[in-house]
């Protein structure tokens, strides 16, 4: 079965150790698709293999149906494969408003300040406001970065992955971290994200994953142990004796 990004036995070791092990799976077009799992099951060596980070020692990656198993970071980001991080990779002393302009700026070639001869752009203007307006983030545009709220962060960073208009977004743990005060706009918001874009969840959170995913894989000792929709997984007793039923999601 073909979809937005799909891998086939993709396996990587580390010495005696299998990190990654014979994993195939596919992300259909459109998905809001959950990957869950103990701690250490492998999960963000999985996604760092999808992005580029780490290199696979067996198996292909398909993005798009095309095969980037072997492609540099960049060439994936290019054809489409966007990312959020555990720990948000944001500019502290830059504000909202200039981080996502930047991120539009390096989707269209340009770097550094180039961003800012882009506010003369109406179109290019309007862009940026939406990404804000939609990630709640007008009112706190011009703010340093460092002094928002946490998850006015996590906010930021999905909409400068989003700036690089992404067709496949993989979402590394976005609620970590965030007090549960903040928890619901961050729902709200995740919820709202543009169905044109398929998108991987990595998270422990389960309030989140049952309320965002149609559909959750369940990782253990690096393999696919099981898959269905929420409902499937979280009545599944095997599922709920490894994970669900256990301390590990918390």
């Amino acid at each position: 079965m073909s979809g937005a990004l799909q891998t086939i036995g993709l396996s990587k070791r580390f010495g005696g150790l299998t990190a990654t092990d014979d994993v195939s799976f596919t992300l259909g077009h459109g998905a809001r698709h959950a990957l869950i799992g103990p701690n250490g099951a492998g999960k963000t060596t999985f996604i760092n293999l999808l992005t580029g980070v780490l290199s696979a020692n067996e198996g292909t990656i398909l993005l798009e149906g095309e095969d980037v198993t072997r492609m540099p970071q960049q060439q994936r980001a290019r054809r489409g494969l966007g990312r959020t991080f555990q720990i948000n990779q944001l500019f502290g002393a830059m504000t909202p408003v200039e981080s996502v302009g930047l991120a539009v700026s390096e989707r269209m070639g340009g770097g550094g300040q180039f961003w800012r001869r882009l506010g003369k752009r109406t179109d290019i203007v309007d862009e940026i406001v939406e990404l804000l307006r939609q990630f709640r983030l007008i009112e706190v545009m011009d703010e340093p970065t460092a002094r928002l709220p946490y998850g006015k962060q996590r906010l930021l960073e999905i909409a400068v992955a989003l700036a690089s208009q992404p067709r496949v977004l993989l979402l590394d743990e976005p609620a970590a971290g965030v007090p549960e005060a903040e928890r619901g706009e961050l729902l709200d918001t995740l919820a709202a994200l543009p169905r044109d874009v398929s998108i991987l969840l990595i998270e422990h959170d389960m309030d989140l994953v049952f309320s965002f995913a149609d559909r959750i894989s369940v990782l253990v000792n690096g393999a696919l142990f099981a898959e269905g929709t929420p409902e499937v997984m979280r009545n599944d007793p095997r599922v709920q004796d490894v994970y669900l039923g256990s301390d590990n999601h918390v």
